[in-house]
């Protein structure tokens, strides 16, 4: 009669090894004492998610604290929803935001480490071995349920009103003898491995989540597939020994993954594995109509990583932002020390958010401008052409015909104690530089209310004859005031606020008209800096032509 070795050897023929063999060949890491190895497993099924960049940087700066490592494992199984280059996508996203794996697939078609292969596809062998281990040992047993015989107990667990699955009474094939389950190997019946659970609903686990506390949950009863009919391992089956052999010390991920944790804990402890620890992320949210829900790859275009490279946000101000819905303390934080590195930050999985964070742009676009407001200009430059040149072919052309003249107009208020903060990503900048180009410079806003066009000509005819192209701002704004007298404005604020029946305006009224003039604009960076980038030429051509248009209107 057979027995479970006997089953094990019938339906793994070709299997030879044991699980000791990999045991031996992905010995234990030599890694520091306390040091966290963690992973980032997608499966390539479309474009790099916010919430996977999320989560591999949360993984990251998890080992990197700890000195510990960092790899990425491709979960590749299932092919059906495998979209070609998508895993190359992930990876150049991940690098492209600084999240380089240490190990593993660290970018397209590079791959490092010795507890590989880390392409679930390339594994099949071991995840064989140890399926046999389990059979032979009556832990693992072919399960011959057709869909329809699936279907039918799926009805009749309906009608008496208890749970879905495959468990108890309705686990028909898990009370097959051997030999019964040999017979119908041998008459050449389809069947798929299942697990022969051995917990029950009725007893609870108790599990220390990193970020949400305390979890218990009712032990799995269900008899899991742990390889499909064509030999596949189902992501369950697959995860556990793939995270067993690489020595993955924390598992990172979505807490979509709560729910199957009592079904992971059975099949780490039924392969004789010590489970990982576990910390589930919250799902980045977002604000609909006063509600929350999760951030929607089909509603949201900035869940897509992509969207914000189309944007022009650099990566540093996408990973300063996730920064501060990862850790409740990171903006204290940098508030103290603005120009400390990130990866000085004292991160600390118990500071994450147990809900989960709702995702802000108008935040983001702050953070950006920050960051932005950071670089010098030539940082800014190299950075607007490599966008413009991918995503604003025209524009590209524009900058790049004078490096450094474009590299000027960055120049402007940079640099300074207290830089402007105009620019969140550089997908602004074809407007915030239109007005330095005579392609795209025109008079976008009104004259300031108190000013009729008489007054706004006349200003524009005295500035022109003492226009000077080599003073400084010190020395522009004191012949804006001289100026203020000749057409009946207040050389000073403070004067004009006690007396504003006395006169037409003030000098920062006489300044807008020549701003407006000069850059179609009420309100720019330094105009003494930007009369001086455009050229005494320009800016006398466009004082001029700004004055003639106001006389028109008078």
């Amino acid at each position: 009669m057979p027995s479970y070795e006997g089953l094990a050897e019938l339906m793994f023929p070709d299997v030879g090894l044991t699980p000791e063999h990999f045991e031996n060949i992905y010995p234990p890491r030599q890694a520091k004492e306390g040091g966290r190895i963690t992973r980032i497993a997608p499966s390539p099924t479309g474009y790099l998610h916010l919430g996977v960049l999320f989560t591999a940087m949360i993984n990251k700066i998890t080992a990197r604290a700890t000195q510990g490592v960092f790899y990425f494992r491709l979960e590749d199984t299932d092919k059906k929803r495998e979209v070609e280059g998508g895993a190359e996508d992930i990876l150049r996203g991940l690098n492209a935001y600084g999240i380089r794996p240490e190990e593993g697939f660290v970018a397209p078609d590079e791959i490092v480490g010795d507890y590989g292969p880390y392409r679930q596809s390339e594994r099949a062998e071991i995840y064989h071995v140890y399926a046999k281990s389990l059979v032979a040992q009556g832990l693992a047993y072919p399960c011959f349920c057709s869909e329809e015989g699936r279907q039918t107990a799926r009805s009749e667990q309906e009608r008496q009103k208890v749970r879905t699955g495959y468990y108890g009474e309705f686990a028909l094939c898990r009370r097959l003898t051997p030999q019964q389950a040999s017979e119908c190997i041998n008459q050449g019946e389809s069947y798929v491995v299942r697990l022969r659970s051995q917990g029950s609903e009725q007893n609870r686990i108790v599990f220390d989540d990193l970020i949400k506390g305390k979890i218990e949950m009712p032990e799995n009863d269900e008899d899991l597939v742990l390889l499909k009919s064509d030999g596949i391992p189902t992501y369950h089956f697959a995860h556990a020994i793939d995270d067993h052999l690489m020595r993955t010390t924390h598992v990172i991920r979505g807490d979509e993954w709560i729910s199957s944790v009592p079904k992971h804990i059975q099949l780490f402890k039924t392969l004789g594995f010590r489970p990982p620890k576990y910390a589930h992320v919250s799902p980045i949210m977002k604000d609909d109509g006063g509600g929350k829900r999760k951030l929607s790859k089909r509603k949201d275009p900035e869940a897509a990583v992509h969207y914000y490279a189309e944007q022009g946000y650099p990566a540093d101000s996408v990973m300063e932002y996730l920064m501060t819905i990862a850790s409740s303390d990171f903006e204290d934080w940098r508030r103290r020390s603005p120009k400390s590195p990130r990866s000085e930050f004292p991160f600390n999985l118990k500071k994450m958010s147990v809900s989960g964070a709702l995702f802000d742009i108008d935040k983001l676009n702050d953070v950006s401008k920050t960051v932005i407001s950071g670089m010098d200009a030539e940082q800014v430059t190299q950075a607007v052409l490599e966008w413009a040149k991918e995503y604003s072919p025209e524009f590209y052309t524009l900058m790049n015909r004078d490096y450094e003249y474009t590299k000027g107009i960055f120049s402007v208020d940079r640099g300074g104690p207290k830089p402007r903060k105009d620019i969140a990503k550089w997908s602004d900048t074809p407007d915030y530089t239109a007005y330095f180009f005579d392609e795209t410079y025109a008079i976008t806003d009104e004259l300031p209310e108190n000013i009729n066009p008489r007054d706004g000509a006349e200003i524009l005819d005295k500035y022109t004859l003492v226009y000077d192209a080599e003073q400084d701002k010190q020395q522009w704004f004191e012949t804006i005031k001289a100026i203020c007298p000749q057409v009946g404005f207040c050389p000073e604020v403070k004067e004009y606020k006690k007396n504003p029946e006395g006169y037409k305006g003030h000098a920062g009224d006489v300044s807008t008209i020549i701003r407006i003039a000069v850059t179609g604009r009420r309100n720019t960076p330094d105009l003494c800096g930007i009369m001086r980038l455009l050229g005494k030429e320009r800016v006398l051509k466009r004082l001029q032509d700004f004055g003639y248009n106001l006389s028109n209107r008078i």
